[in-house]
């Protein structure tokens, strides 16, 4: 229907063209919307094509390493509006778009005569779709190989955050809202409020690691004070960071609680006892088992706050390795092994 080209060296402009007004863009998604508008009757027979001019938002933040956005421009034949735009290689999720657009005749020499651009209008595409995260989780679910068993769930920081956490009425960590670590399309990121746990354990010893890119503290908490049978669990994204670890977001919501009713209907949900990340299974005597995915760094969301005396802080003995920090982590997207067909 459409195709992209790089500008339009072989036209001219025509007063005699009606130029597209009252732009109207509705059904958004990640990677496509529906445009339609309205123009005049006269000259209306002329018309054969229309030419779009999608623009990314110009971002006002510094940021040295950012290259310079190429306007992408769409020539679609002209058919009945509204039309579908579809196109993941040049549409993002979560991305503010300016658009216009401009009528075209094609002429017999195959040049165009054009109208005037009509005014600009703006959007922001959405999240990645329930789909689209299920596809991600088809390819986390490839990788994250066999299970290893824990008993614990470990947040590492600085000494300052647990002193401040102590030292309020609570003596509790609140939820804070996720950063945008992660594919850009993760409907979390920005949204979702919580806690973020670690559960992975070293293969020689079965315990957590001793370096932590977040902190020489840790806190400590037994599996089943956060992960039982009244807590759901969901995947959240799947991502990388130019390296070959690949990190897995799961959430932990209790049911019912405020981070469940965000989660229900927005991420898949896992199964508890049977899934390839993190699974709790109830044994005869009542006790439960726990097990972490062995390929996969797992960084573990709980949705609700977490009183300090539930477990305990105590001084790690390794290194700080900052460069396994996460934190407003960007995902590659040229990597093959996490990134789906549609935009990063």
């Amino acid at each position: 229907m459409y195709c992209v080209c790089s500008g339009q060296d072989s036209v001219d402009s025509s007063d005699d063209l009606p130029v597209p007004q009252h732009i109207c863009i509705s059904q958004i998604t990640c990677d496509s919307f529906k445009i339609g508008w309205d123009i005049e009757s006269a000259g209306q027979d002329r018309v054969t094509h229309y030419f779009m001019d999608l623009n990314k938002k110009e971002n006002t933040g510094p940021n040295k390493f950012k290259h310079k956005d190429v306007p992408t421009k769409l020539v679609a034949k002209a058919v009945r509006l509204p039309m579908m735009v579809r196109g993941h290689w040049f549409l993002s999720p979560r991305t503010q778009y300016t658009l216009s657009v401009q009528t075209a005749a094609k002429r017999p020499d195959g040049d165009y005569t054009v109208s005037k651009w009509s005014e600009s209008v703006e959007f922001c595409t959405a999240d990645y779709s329930s789909v689209h995260l299920t596809q991600l989780l088809q390819k986390a679910e490839a990788l994250a190989g066999r299970m290893l068993p824990f008993t614990v769930f470990y947040r590492n920081h600085q000494k300052e955050y647990f002193e401040e956490k102590g030292r309020t009425a609570s003596c509790r960590m609140l939820p804070c809202v996720k950063d945008d670590s992660g594919s850009h399309g993760s409907p979390i990121s920005g949204k979702l409020e919580g806690i973020f746990f670690s559960c992975n354990t070293e293969f020689n010893t079965g315990k957590p690691p001793q370096d932590s890119p977040y902190g020489p503290y840790r806190f400590q908490i037994q599996a089943d004070l956060l992960f039982n049978q009244s807590t759901n669990l969901y995947f959240g994204d799947f991502y990388c960071m130019y390296t070959s670890y690949h990190y897995v977001i799961l959430v932990l919501a209790p049911e019912g609680s405020k981070g469940d009713v965000f989660c229900k209907g927005r991420l898949p949900a896992l199964d508890r006892s049977s899934n390839p990340f993190l699974s709790c299974t109830e044994m005869e005597d009542g006790s439960l088992l726990f097990h972490h995915a062995q390929d996969v760094i797992l960084e573990v969301i709980f949705t609700e706050p977490v009183e300090l005396v539930t477990g305990t802080v105590t001084q790690i003995s390794g290194h700080q390795l900052m460069s396994l920090s996460t934190i407003n982590a960007k995902k590659d997207p040229s990597c093959k092994v996490c990134n789906i067909s549609v935009g990063r």
